[in-house]
């Protein structure tokens, strides 16, 4: 490991010298091996480093190698701009107004390509009006000045293909070492440029079993409000992704702990903070190994699991304003008055708010033992049967409830799938002999 004095910057904030102030780790001190970096993400680095361009593997691809992790995408930094880009490689495109970047496009493989950047500058009407919102990221800088928009330090190390060493300009290996999740920069302007960023804290910290460092922490605290600028679609992805990995209950505990769930779905934060439905976080827990053991789980099941203890709690204060149960049409009218507004403020996609609510309202015909065997039949061959069949076995296994409704529905289901393979199945003619 190198410690590299710092140097003088050229006026154009361009360093003399591209290492200045950085740690580089050599090839023979770290971990990483091409052997583990697929070839498509190598032939691109490749043909920048010959065509006389930086080429660096970059953020959370760099931070997995060396935790001996497989990354979930290899991104490219390089100081070629995304025209001298688009022209060295002819199987790509440039994508985006706010970050413009450059997807190359292989047959079973997209390789994002990012020109480096730095912080864009303020006006003194942004400043005046406290806007730390970016609306544009498309200044392009040096590597250094890329490494220090980046959000945390963990998510800005380099591997440079030139000579298979690892750069850290910000104190990311450090970070590691401690397993702490840190702010590049001042996290107070920083959450308040990308409200999102305390989202990706929690993320981060669930996902490789981080502390968040404390500075940081009290800046979600301070801002958590703020969430409520970010964009809705862009705030949904990111639940979705604190549910979808495996690591849920400890993300989804970090959201309630810290308030950040508080703003953005109040219902679901009500139902579930101060242990008010103990099961949900059995549910989670549950849901994890499911995922874990490589179970595909639908993106409306994922949402139904989190806002199934607000309906469940709003359907029980409902019967007992009646002072009576609810019949099944009435229980399927009030899920989805109930679910449509909060599915609307998430902007989800009609196909998924649609999904959402059929899950729900099939779930609690679920809740009735098997009957009628046409109407059994009918009910399994239904789109939502398996996403509520899915979501009954989540709830059941964790509350202890609804036991044996899921167990009957689900050796129905398993036996009229069976049925239906039997009787699809081609009937040989025999042939007749003459």
């Amino acid at each position: 490991m190198t410690e590299l004095p710092t140097g003088p910057e050229t006026d154009d904030s361009t360093p003399v010298n591209d290492n200045a102030g950085a740690t580089v780790i050599d090839r023979s001190d770290h971990s990483i091996s091409r052997r583990r970096i697929p070839e498509n993400v190598l032939k691109v680095l490749y043909r920048l480093h010959r065509s006389g361009y930086r080429a660096y593997l970059c953020g959370g691809s760099v931070r997995d190698l060396l935790m001996n992790r497989q990354p979930k995408d290899f991104d490219i930094a390089t100081d070629a701009h995304p025209g001298d880009i688009r022209r060295l490689f002819r199987n790509s495109r440039i994508i985006g107004r706010r970050f413009r970047l450059v997807h190359i496009i292989f047959q079973d493989q997209i390789v994002e390509v990012a020109t480096f950047r730095r912080e864009p500058e303020r006006s003194s009407t942004d400043e005046e009006n406290e806007d730390f919102l970016i609306t544009d990221d498309n200044t392009f800088g040096s590597p250094l000045q890329d490494a220090k928009r980046r959000d945390f330090t963990i998510n800005a190390l380099f591997y440079n293909i030139a000579d298979f060493s690892v750069i850290d300009y910000v104190g990311g290996l450090e970070d590691m070492r401690q397993k702490r999740v840190r702010m590049i920069g001042d996290p107070d302007v920083r959450f308040r440029e990308d409200p999102v960023r305390m989202m990706r804290a929690i993320e981060f910290a669930s996902r490789l079993g981080f502390e968040i460092e404390q500075a940081t922490y009290d800046a979600v605290l301070r801002h958590r409000n703020e969430i409520l600028k970010a964009s809705p679609p862009r705030v949904s992805e990111e639940i979705l992704e604190l549910l979808r990995r495996g690591w849920s209950r400890e993300a989804i505990r970090r959201m309630v702990d810290s308030g950040l769930l508080e703003p953005l779905l109040p219902e679901v934060y009500g139902a579930i903070a101060g242990e008010r439905a103990p099961y949900f976080w059995k549910m989670l827990e549950v849901l994890d190994r499911t995922v874990q053991a490589g179970r595909k789980i639908t993106d409306a099941v994922l949402l139904s699991v989190l806002m199934l203890p607000w309906v469940v709690a709003e359907l029980e204060r409902e019967e007992h304003r009646r002072e009576s149960r609810m019949r099944i049409a009435e229980v399927l009218t009030f899920i989805r008055d109930l679910v449509q507004p909060l599915c609307a403020r998430m902007a989800l996609a009609a196909g998924t708010r649609h999904q959402i609510e059929q899950a729900l309202e099939t779930l609690w015909r679920l809740l009735e033992p098997p009957s009628d065997r046409r109407a059994q039949f009918r009910a399994v061959h239904r789109e939502p049967f398996n996403d509520a069949l899915a979501l009954l076995e989540l709830y059941a296994l964790s509350s202890g409830r609804y036991v044996e409704q899921y167990k009957q529905w689900h050796h129905f289901a398993q036996r009229a799938r069976r049925e239906g393979e039997v009787a699809q199945q081609p009937v040989r003619r025999r042939r007749r002999r003459r």
